[in-house]
């Protein structure tokens, strides 16, 4: 058994809400950190866990002990433990399963590890000044590299575990984990180093003297690649230099490198009288305590400038900078601009970095290698130590909601990540959302203003063209209208870019059959097909199932297909006949699937080498497109009519945000908004770019119709493959909520039950769909309510048949 006070609190990597108290052997004990990784017996299984913090042994209760511990540092620092507790008591979610999301992909363990000797290991070999036990060690992986349990099993009592810890620690051993699935670990490469420059003057000598000349340039080694990269033939004579030692080789960790290309370094621009005054007030209360600001900034207004200037300080004063932004597209834009300023001391993190290049920059900031860190929502959770300022940008934007498995919000834990380090939490936006601008109005956030672009720059004229004067007009007159391809005329003779926006991809969204009028269905989904003329085939946008674009009415067997609707593609091949001259590209889904294709996109808009630029809402957030003095918005209804509460909201985001990509440089912007709803009140808004005349109405409904930030929801999102019985658990779900409902008083008054119904998109993917809604305007007696749902009859979450999933704080409903 265990000494008297090893015991730790452990979070398995499974779907288990409670923590366990294991034992530790003392053999380990000097090894069991917070935030390591352990082997532990669960049940039947060894399991990957994560240590906590210290336990109190339960008295009457076995306590196991763990197997061993997996790492050689911790992975997370301390700080993050009280973080990941509370996402998993907000969220729903179990706490093994939040750190194994938060860390990087492809690094739990089997119950093995490879161990291999290394120079320090020889060399102590060599001088026979070892323990008899360390010395079999590395006799036996001298030769190579050899499994700690085939080491374990063949010296039995003699190998245990603290022993290969110890040896770990003092350098004569390297212990390589084997991971499941892909192999994620340090990169190591070969490094040469001058030992003896004297090399003899034979045949090959100016071969050879060409290495060494090399090797001397690089006082630390040359690594291998490099060198056969700048001396063509190299491997064919290192050998020999190596072998009669004129040079020594050894293997080095070194980083995968994400940045990319080298950005020439910028010069600080002049901050206008607002960005001063914005500056200054955050920057008095660094290091002060916990504030949180809400950066109401218009489009153009220099809100990125401010950011870099709070990351300066917060760096010059010690402490890291944490900056997220809400889409890839955007981290390239940004993360160039930091580099510009900052140099290479900066660490990025997004879904699109190799499973490798992900575990490097984590351990950069692990190891505290850099101070700034920038990423997409999951750089939340980057092991970042003493964090000065957390800045989310376009805190307004939906994408910092992970839709599956943990359903977190970035911008809402950014800013209890900021509370429990006493940080600030900056949010920017030129149109914020809801939420935080009633927050502001509460006082919970400061609230500050940029209200003018930089250098006094005009915002754009705004030009609404009624679409219902055209909706007669036959195929797709009824959206390309004679002004706008006007006003791309005028922009492309003036040598001008255009942006035209359609958040819809694919060719035609709506194929139906011209003979029986039947549409072209997704076989798994609710919901009809698109053709997507790039891969020549309809495709469903929900689950990727495809149709050749030849294939007949399911219904009639009819040939003729109609191509209702549209999207990027129809828009970009009306712009090819109209302007045959210009230089035409897309941005969406489709076109940016390859890694680096949409910084290239970006980078060809840069320098010009695209006239008209078509592209969904991933061109409107944030970007800075100087050249762009003309914004077609094709259609602005498109997100209008969701049965969603906050679509107005979304509108108005959206339409802002794009309109704002003009006019950014010396010329001043238009737009052209076409719209079948031109008095409603967010395209009014949104024409006038004025949000507080947008705010000022919809939080009226809002507060009218009880629905955040008036109140609070969760939603239970219920599906199942039968049709029959998802239905049936639905309404038995729907009765469980009834039933606690009355059962305290404190739920009849506060709690609001909305469902069961079928969702508006009521099959995806083969799975039948259907939801409950649960408003609550006290947050802990709505999220009482959910345990009580979740952890006492557990029939209602758990069932063979369908799946209920708790979305705390929703954002997609459908």
């Amino acid at each position: 058994m265990p000494e008297a006070g090893a015991y730790k609190d452990i979070a398995v990597a499974l779907p288990v809400y409670n923590t366990y108290t294991y034992g530790i052997p003392e053999t380990l004990l000097p090894f069991a950190e917070e935030g390591r990784r352990v082997l532990i017996p669960f049940g039947q299984r060894k399991v990957t866990g994560y240590i906590l913090g210290s336990a109190e042994k339960m008295e009457g209760i076995k306590t196991k002990l763990i197997i061993d511990i997996l790492d050689d540092k911790s992975l997370f620092p301390k700080s993050m433990i009280p973080f990941f507790k509370w996402i998993a008591e907000y969220y729903k979610y179990p706490i093994g399963e939040v750190i194994k999301k938060a860390l990087p992909g492809g690094i739990n363990l089997y119950d093995y590890a490879e161990i291999s000797i290394t120079r320090s290991g020889k060399k102590q070999l060599d001088k026979n000044a070892l323990p008899p036990a360390e010395k079999k060690i590395l006799k036996l992986v001298e030769s190579g590299a050899v499994l700690q349990k085939t080491l374990q099993r063949k010296f039995q009592k003699e190998t245990n575990s603290a022993l290969i810890h110890r040896m770990v620690e003092r350098g004569v051993i390297q212990k390589r984990l084997r991971l499941k699935g892909k192999s994620i670990g340090q990169r190591e490469e070969k490094f040469l180093s001058i030992v003896n420059s004297d090399i003899p003057k034979d045949r090959f000598y100016e071969k050879r003297k060409m290495i060494i000349d090399l090797a001397k340039n690089y006082p630390n080694g040359i690594s291998f690649k490099e060198l056969k990269a700048k001396a063509e033939g190299a491997e064919g004579y290192t050998e020999y230099l190596i072998k009669n030692g004129f040079l020594s080789e050894d293997l080095r960790k070194v980083y995968r490198d994400p940045l990319g290309e080298p950005v020439p370094p910028d010069t600080p621009p002049q901050l206008t009288r607002e960005q001063e005054k914005t500056v200054s007030t955050i920057l008095r209360s660094m290091g002060k305590g916990f504030t949180t600001y809400l950066l109401s900034g218009v489009t153009g207004s220099g809100k990125t400038e401010v950011y870099m200037r709070i990351a300066e300080s917060a760096v010059k004063k010690g402490y890291s900078a944490l900056i997220l932004v809400p889409e890839i597209a955007l981290i390239s834009q940004t993360e160039r601009r930091f580099r510009a300023r900052f140099g290479e001391c900066i660490a990025v993190l997004h879904s699109r970095l190799s499973a490798g290049e992900r575990y490097d920059q984590w351990l950069r900031i692990l190891e505290k290698k850099v101070k700034i860190v920038i990423g997409a929502r999951s750089a939340v959770f980057a092991p970042v130590t003493d964090i000065g300022v957390i800045i989310v940008d376009e805190e307004h934007d939906g994408s910092y909601k992970q839709e599956s498995s943990l359903r977190y919000h970035a911008r809402d834990i950014a800013i209890v990540r900021a509370k429990q380090q006493n940080a600030i939490a900056l949010l920017g936006s030129a149109t914020p959302s809801i939420q935080s601008a009633y927050n502001s109005d509460l006082k919970k956030f400061d609230r500050l203003y940029l209200t003018k672009r930089v250098n006094d720059r005009p915002l754009p004229e705004v030009t609404v063209i009624d679409l219902c004067r055209y909706r007669d007009e036959r195929g797709l007159r009824k959206f390309v209208t004679p002004e706008l391809i006007k006003e791309v005329k005028k922009n492309l003779d003036r040598g001008e870019q255009v942006l035209l926006f359609l958040n819809r991809r694919g060719f035609a969204n709506f194929p139906v059959c011209a003979s029986c009028g039947e549409p072209m269905l997704c076989k798994n989904c609710d919901i009809s097909l698109t053709l997507h003329k790039g891969i020549n085939a309809y495709k469903c946008h929900f689950c990727g199932y495809t149709r050749a674009s030849v294939s007949a009415c399911g219904k009639c067997g009819s040939p003729a297909i109609k191509l209702l609707g549209i999207g990027t593609e129809k828009v970009a091949a009306a712009m090819e006949n109209f302007f045959p001259d210009a230089r035409i590209a897309r941005m969406d889904r489709d076109t940016t699937a390859k890694k680096g294709s949409m910084v290239n996109i970006l980078k060809d808009l840069r320098k010009n080498k695209i006239d008209i630029l078509i592209g969904t809402q991933m061109v409107a957030k944030g970007h800075d497109f100087p050249n762009i003095t003309l914004v077609g918005i094709i259609c602005a209804d498109l997100s209008l009519n969701f049965p969603d509460f906050r679509a107005s909201e979304l509108t108005f985001q959206i339409l802002a945000q794009v309109a704002g990509r003009a006019g950014r440089g010396n010329i001043k912007g238009r737009v052209i908004l076409q719209t079948y709803n031109p008095d409603h009140f967010s395209i009014a808004a949104a024409q006038m770019q004025d949000y507080e005349r947008f705010y000022s109405q919809e939080i009226i409904f809002r507060k009218a119709l009880n629905y955040p930030p008036f109140s609070r929801i969760v939603q239970l999102k219920i599906s199942g493959r039968d049709k029959k019985k998802t239905k049936t658990h639905a309404i038995l779900a729907g009765e469980r909520c009834k039933t606690i409902c009355q059962q305290e008083r404190r739920f009849q008054k506060d709690i609001e039950i909305l469902g069961p119904v079928e969702a508006p998109f009521s099959k995806i993917a083969g799975y039948y769909r259907w939801h409950i809604l649960l408003k609550g305007t006290n947050t802990g007696t709505l999220h009482s309510f959910v345990n009580r749902l979740m952890f006492e009859d557990h029939n209602v979450i758990q069932n063979r048949n369908v799946r209920v999933v708790v979305d705390v704080d929703p954002i997609f409903m459908l």
